[in-house]
């Protein structure tokens, strides 16, 4: 997990907290694609040209004030997206995410889709070899891993052990806030029920790779 990626790898990257939680929630409340990009700046750029599209994410873990929306699923469970385009940019998983552009098949992944991503990687990917990227260093997205690694070989893993390790992420990262002003503190209390909410979403979220840049998709699972 979070190793060199072999090339022709299906690969999935993780990030619970909370940019691909965010776009779970973003897809359910119908959102048709989300275009992901490496930087703000890059969000940015490609609004200018897409103006019809909605921008999303953070820096910092903050929303920047010409953003749309933050890096929050529960700022996004109250959003009217049917029929929407995204674009996201967040510091850890879209930038992850779009670092891969040579991958067998690319997906991105939470908590809430892990049990669907690993149905389809099943489905459509059985025998190709995978990697499953971590895009923090906090223990959500490694207990994300190893749940989803555990579901691709067949076993049968703890779903406490998983919200558990969500839990203790989003404490590190209350930690690390805790450091900053108070001004640019992130308060994760709204979001984490939904970061834990583990096989939410019925579906994977797939990428389309288009120069630097993954266009994520919902495939159902």
């Amino acid at each position: 997990m979070d190793a060199e990626v072999a090339p022709g790898s299906v690969v999935v990257v993780i990030d619970v907290i909370r940019a691909f939680t965010t776009a779970a929630v973003a897809f359910e409340r119908g959102a048709t694609e989300i275009t992901c990009v490496g930087s703000a700046d890059a969000g940015r750029k490609l609004r200018r040209v897409r103006p019809e599209r909605l921008l999303a994410g953070e820096v910092g873990g903050l929303k920047p004030a010409d953003f749309d929306y933050g890096n929050s699923p529960l700022e996004m469970s109250g959003a009217q997206l049917d029929g929407r385009g995204l674009i996201q940019a967040t510091s850890n998983g879209t930038r992850g995410l779009v670092r891969h552009p040579d991958a067998a098949a690319l997906l991105a992944a939470s908590a809430l889709t892990v049990g669907a991503t690993a149905r389809w990687i099943a489905r459509n990917h059985a025998g190709t070899p995978w990697a499953l990227v971590c895009t923090g260093r906090t223990a959500e997205d490694w207990a994300c891993a190893k749940y989803l690694s555990e579901l691709l070989g067949n076993g049968e893993p703890s779903r406490a052990e998983l919200v558990a390790g969500i839990e203790e992420g989003a404490a590190q990262h209350a930690r690390a806030y805790g450091g900053r002003p108070s001004e640019e503190r992130v308060d994760l209390a709204g979001d984490l029920p939904f970061c834990c909410d583990v096989d939410r979403s019925d579906f994977a979220m797939v990428g389309r790779v288009h120069g630097d840049q993954v266009v994520l998709s919902s495939v159902p699972a």
